[in-house]
Formats: structure tokens, sequence, C-alpha cells
């Protein structure tokens, strides 16, 4: 493993320095930084400062521990040879740092003398024509943020959940931002639930279509029962998204309810809404996770229900074809004297009682449902 994060270390950056500017790529990276780093720049009094665009993160701390304000540092996947130096420079935690370059983490907030160590599962949807058996519903990712006096670090895995966005929103609210690193903390959290929020909604969708077909009258010749696949597969997508919003719960109250050193009293009020939209996404991953499993109980009880109708079906025509088979066997053994074997009329009379009992048995078993 340290043979290949080592190969990581010394091919990634060759990569990333080769690569030619495209449309949309992000201008304001670091060329003298890591090359894990985005963007990196200075606040003070919620404005951006002029010449901060080729900073490096220490040059950018130089500036704060000088000038005042914060340094906001986005990463994107960094390994850890580099993100060694920011952490050192920094002064983070080793258990917060291995957290935050290896990633797989649960979401979680925990404190670190004087930072802050928050961790917000991101959740992508996956856009599809129809949802099948093998459909791919949500994407996850992660966002790390280290949040200290005078400093905000994000680290983002996974390739969805961009902050360059937010990063520049927040820039056009300058009186929110010069709240410090809190306001920037607030700001991914709300972000990342705003995520939640719009991925529910698009699930739902789902869910009521499967709902619809599981429930829905089948056509002509159509077997039932046949949507387990399609169930079980979107059960495991709200499950992956159940585990991207329940830890987060504890989280989210602590930062709206507990005073922090490290957070803002006003930006505390925003984390209680932050917290309220939460809560109601939770409710609403729980609803998805336990109305599927009664489509899916559903789902299984109308194939059950299909199987014992073609049971009763298959039985009662062995019943009917029981009566003529019974008969000629007997007229089919080869004895001497056999009933009405020399009568005119024995023939037509057998083959009148075998049609009799066997129209009978049919008109009794359809009467009682079973044909």
């Amino acid at each position: 493993m340290s043979m290949i994060r080592d190969l990581r270390a010394v091919v990634r950056p060759a990569l990333r320095k080769s690569t030619p500017v495209q449309p949309g790529y992000d201008h304001t990276r670091d060329p003298s930084a890591s090359s894990a780093v985005v963007d990196c720049a200075v606040y003070r009094d919620g404005r951006r400062q002029q010449g901060t665009t080729c900073l490096t993160p220490r040059e950018a701390m130089r500036r704060v521990r000088d000038e005042g304000g914060f340094a906001w540092i986005g990463l994107h996947e960094p390994t850890e040879s580099e993100f060694a130096g920011i952490a050192a420079e920094f002064g983070l935690h080793p258990l917060a740092v291995e957290d935050a370059v290896h990633a797989h983490q649960r979401p979680k907030l925990e404190r670190y003398d004087d930072t802050l160590f928050t961790v917000f599962k991101t959740i992508h949807y996956v856009e599809h024509a129809e949802l099948t058996a093998t459909s791919e519903v949500v994407e996850t990712g992660e966002v790390m943020c280290f949040t200290g006096p005078d400093f905000v670090i994000t680290v983002r895995h996974g390739g969805q959940g961009s902050l360059k966005g937010l990063r520049h929103r927040l820039q056009g609210d300058p009186e929110l931002l010069a709240k410090g690193p809190s306001a920037v903390l607030h700001s991914i959290a709300d972000h990342v639930v705003d995520g939640y929020v719009a991925v529910a909604a698009a699930v739902q969708d789902d869910i009521d279509e499967v709902e619809s077909a599981v429930f829905a009258a089948p056509a002509k010749g159509s077997p039932r029962g046949t949507d387990a696949g399609r169930i079980y597969q979107l059960k495991r997508e709200v499950l992956e998204f159940k585990r991207a919003v329940s830890p987060l719960l504890r989280p989210m109250e602590l930062l709206s309810e507990r005073p922090m050193r490290l957070v803002d009293p006003d930006i505390q009020k925003y984390f209680r809404d932050v917290a309220d939209h939460l809560a109601k996404v939770h409710e609403q991953v729980v609803g998805f996770d336990e109305l599927l499993n009664s489509i899916l109980q559903a789902n299984l009880a109308q194939a059950t229900v299909a199987q014992n109708e073609d049971m009763r079906k298959i039985t009662s025509w062995a019943a009917i074809i029981a009566v003529p088979t019974m008969i000629c066997g007997v007229y089919g053994m080869n004895f001497e004297h056999m009933p009405e074997l020399q009568w005119e009329y024995g023939y037509p009379t057998v083959m009148g009682a075998i049609v009799g009992a066997c129209f009978f048995i049919h008109r009794a078993l359809r009467r009682n449902g079973w044909l």
C-alpha cells in the first residue's frame, strides 16, 4: 500500500502539471502549491483580498497572521505527501489528517484542540431513463472540513460536490462571510443538506414509479411479482442515502445547540435551520425504507398468489382428466367378462358418462373459483 501511495504522489502531480487548460477549468488553482490545492485565498471583512489567487497555504497564513482575516484552502483528493505540509503548517491532528486523506468516513463532528473536524457525505442523483435491477440511483462523495480560528481547509473526495460555486456565492455575500470560518462551515453544511433535499425528491419519483408498477393491473399474459429486482436495488440505494443522512443528525444538533468558541453565535442560529431540514430529510429516507419493505413484501405476496392460482388450475384440470383416465384404464384391461361389452349402446353410454362426470367436476371447480 505504501508503494502505491508513493507512486500516486509521483505520477499524479506530473499528470496534473501536463494537463492543458480546458473550458470550465478552475483558474484559481495554486500552481506553486500542492497539485491537490484547488483554491487558496485570504478573506478580510468578508471580502477576498486582491493578490491572493497565487498564494501557497504557507503564504496565505503568513498574511492572515500579519494582516488579520482568515484563509480558505480547498483541496481535492490529496495524497499523504500532498497534505503533509499543510497539516504541519496548520497543526492538524494526525488522526483527522489520516481520515481526510483516506476518506470513506461516516459523517461526524470531532474537536481537536482549537480545530473542528467535520465530515459530510455528499449525495448525487444519477439520472436514468428507466429503473432496472442494476440501475445506480445515488452516487456518494465526501467533504471534510477543518475549521480553526483563522482558517478553513476543505478536502473533497469524489467527482461530485464541487465547492467552487459555493465559494463564489459566499464571496457575493460579504456580510455573511465576515463572520469568519464558521460561516464557511455553515454554508458547506447547508449546501450538502440542500443536495439531500433534491435527491430525496428524485428518489420519491422512483419509488412512486415502482409502487405503481407493483399495484397496477398487469397486462394480459404478463406475470405478476416480477419487480423484486428493481425494488431490491432501489432499497439498496436508499440505504446508501440513509447512511449519509442519519449519522449527520447528531453533529448538526451539536452545532445548532451547544455553544462553541469556534462558531459565531449568529451563525449558530443558521445551523438550526440546517438541522431542521436534515431532520425532515431523515424522516423521508426512513419512510422510503419502510415503504420499500412493504412494496417488496406485496410484490412477493403477489408472486405467491400467482403461483397458488397456477397450482389450483393445474390441480383442477388434473382432477378432471383423472375421470376419463380411470374409466379408460378399467376398460383397457384384458378381461373377458367386462361390463357392457356385448351391449350395443355400451360404448356411447360409457363416453357419455365420462363427459358428464368431467362437466360436473369442471362446473363445481369453476363455481368455487379454481378455474
